[in-house]
Parts: C-alpha cells; structure tokens; sequence
C-alpha cells in the first residue's frame, strides 16, 4: 500500500498505474465479450478504457517539450550507439507525445482534428522510438556478452557453464532485462495499430499491462533504470 501511495505522489507513477488500468480494462472488455459475458460491464470496460486513456493524455500534456529537452543532453553522450539511439528515441517520442496532444486536443472538443490521422502519426513516432530503444537494448547486451566472453556457439550448446553465465549476466544486468521487455512489449502496441501486426485487443491489453508493469518497477527501484534512457 505504501508503494501506491508512493508512486500516486508522482506523475509518473500515476501515468504508469493508469495505464495499467488502462491497458487491463482493454484485455478483459475483449476476453469478456468472446465469452459472450454482461453486454452493460463489457461497456463499462470499454468507457473506463476510454476515461484512462483521455486522463493519462491530460497527465501528459506538454511533456513534449521536456522530452526535446533531454535529447540535447544525450547528444554529447560519449558511446556513439547509445549517443544516437537514446538521442533519436527522444526526438521521436517528443514528437509522438505532440501529436497526442493534438488528439487530446481534439477529444475536448476545443478544435476539429482528424483523429484518424493524428493517430497514425502518433503510432509512428511512437514506434520509431521504440525501434531506437531496442536497437540500444540489443546493442547493450551485445556489449555485456562480449565483456563475458559468452558467443552466440555457447548460447547454442545450452551447456551448464553457458546457462550460469547468462544467469549471472541477468542477475547483475536487470535493468537491460526490464528494459527490454518493457520495448519489446510496448512495440506491438503501435505496430498493431498501424497494422504492421495482427493482434487481437485482448492481446494489446495484456501486452500493455506487462510494459505498464515494468515501467512501474523502475520507479519503485531506480536501480532497474537503465540510464540514459
């Protein structure tokens, strides 16, 4: 109880356990319906869905700008890979997070805007970053097995010493672990929705609730942070 209220306190963490909600109320409004289960809380669902995501959308308006900011301190960055990535990551995402503005914009009513279209353009940007975080994920690992002496013939073999040595790495590596799994799961999210994927909702929302998840333990844990991110 007292890390809810802890992360209730940051914006951050309200964002992260939104989504949750968010991305859950989506998986079980589909599992529901398949089951042909109350039409009234299947909608309810839906509508709470809906509310999540316009609140998360108010939450974040005008991260934009502070996103842009950041991408001028990755760019001195001293490692070349992670310069770039991190840097085209943040470009990207600050992007992404404008043309969500635009949608939520729109969802207030304040001006017509061809949600459609934002939505797609948003999608992109957001997956592009997301692109560029795993692309530094990979590269990251790469690195950590290469300091460990551990090649792609000894991941094969499955032999005991091979296992004990990627189980160390994971040990003293979760941040790349977390991180990783929070991209790989976050990106069918955008890839689903410009239709690069075929998932089902259902699908979508467990996937989300996993990214959710792990974004939520590196606010609990700063160490599973990977930096810079």
């Amino acid at each position: 109880m007292e890390t809810i209220i802890k992360l209730n306190n940051q914006a951050a963490g309200r964002d992260k356990l939104a989504r949750i909600l968010q991305y859950g109320s989506r998986a079980l409004w589909y599992y529901m319906q398949q089951k042909k289960l109350n039409h009234q809380t299947i909608e309810k669902l839906r509508a709470l869905e809906y509310t999540f995501s316009s609140f998360r959308k108010l939450l974040r308006l005008g991260k934009c700008v502070d996103v842009m900011y950041t991408a001028l301190s990755s760019i001195h960055y001293p490692n070349i890979t992670v310069r770039v990535t991190t840097t085209l990551s943040r470009i990207s995402m600050s992007l992404y997070l404008l043309a969500d503005h635009i949608l939520w914009i729109g969802r207030t009513g304040l001006c017509s805007v061809n949600g459609d279209r934002w939505g797609k353009v948003a999608n992109k940007y957001w997956m592009y970053a997301l692109f560029m975080n795993l692309l530094r994920d990979a590269y990251e690992i790469y690195r950590i097995l290469k300091i460990r002496q551990i090649g792609l013939s000894d991941i094969i073999s499955d032999g005991c010493d091979a296992r004990k040595k990627l189980a160390s790495c994971a040990r003293d590596h979760k941040d790349i672990i977390v991180d990783t799994v929070k991209n790989a799961c976050d990106v069918v999210i955008p890839m689903t929705a410009l239709g690069f994927l075929n998932l089902s909702p259902g699908s979508v929302g467990v996937f989300g609730v996993i990214s959710s998840a792990a974004a939520l333990l590196t606010l609990v844990d700063p160490l599973l942070k990977l930096t810079p991110s």
